[in-house]
């Protein structure tokens, strides 16, 4: 990971801000609040982090990345975010592999998280099994996961689709269909409850999995 993003952490947030779209729209359907703790899993650069940081009552913000290249870029972004006050977001950032994650041993927390999401993040992890089990554990009862990733884009002009997956493939992301279906497998195990939407006309997709109260 951090050969790949040594140089590319340069210039990710312009580069991808052409394709990774839905990113916005999830960051919507995050609640926050002054008790509530978000992790974005792969947060890269911690541009959604910041995005969640300018509300008026972000709660406690964390990042993991595997990253340390793009730790080192998100540190940065965060300081330089600081307000008139010279005061900057209050970000947790950690390095560590997602499938890793533990609330108390990565972050120190005692409790579990209200909400984590992954942006554009599953689809790069060969061990995504491991990475949707991990923030399942790490997920407070009646807590969320919330996904955003790329889709089959099956309701795309087909030569335009084609292109695009060729286009796509040069910055080594693609749809994976098996992380898809099992989200949607979690939802019929009755684990908890799995909603999917489409974003830009099945260009990419975004799930809402929201566990069962205790």
């Amino acid at each position: 990971m951090d050969r790949m993003y040594r140089l590319t952490r340069h210039v990710y947030d312009v580069t991808r801000a052409y394709y990774l779209l839905g990113r916005d729209r999830l960051l919507e359907r995050i609640t926050t609040g002054p008790e509530t703790a978000t992790l974005e899993v792969g947060c890269g650069t911690a541009r959604n982090l910041l995005r969640l940081a300018r509300r008026r009552e972000p709660g406690k913000l964390y990042g993991l990345d595997a990253s340390h290249e793009m730790l080192v870029t998100a540190e940065a972004n965060v300081r330089r975010a600081a307000g008139r006050d010279g005061k900057a977001p209050e970000i947790v950032l950690r390095q560590g592999l997602a499938e890793e994650l533990d609330a108390r041993r990565t972050f120190g927390r005692a409790e579990p998280f209200d909400t984590i999401f992954f942006s554009y993040c599953l689809s790069m992890v060969p061990t995504w099994p491991g990475a949707i089990e991990a923030a399942l554990a790490n997920l407070r009862p009646g807590g969320e996961m919330l996904i955003v990733d790329f889709w089959d884009q099956k309701d795309l002009p087909g030569l335009f689709a084609a292109g695009l997956k060729r286009w796509l493939a040069l910055f080594h992301v693609h749809y994976r269909p098996e992380v898809h279906d099992a989200l949607v497998d979690l939802g019929r195990s009755g684990r908890a409850d799995v909603s999917v939407e489409s974003v830009a006309r099945r260009y990419a997709y975004i799930a809402r999995v929201r566990t069962h109260a205790a």
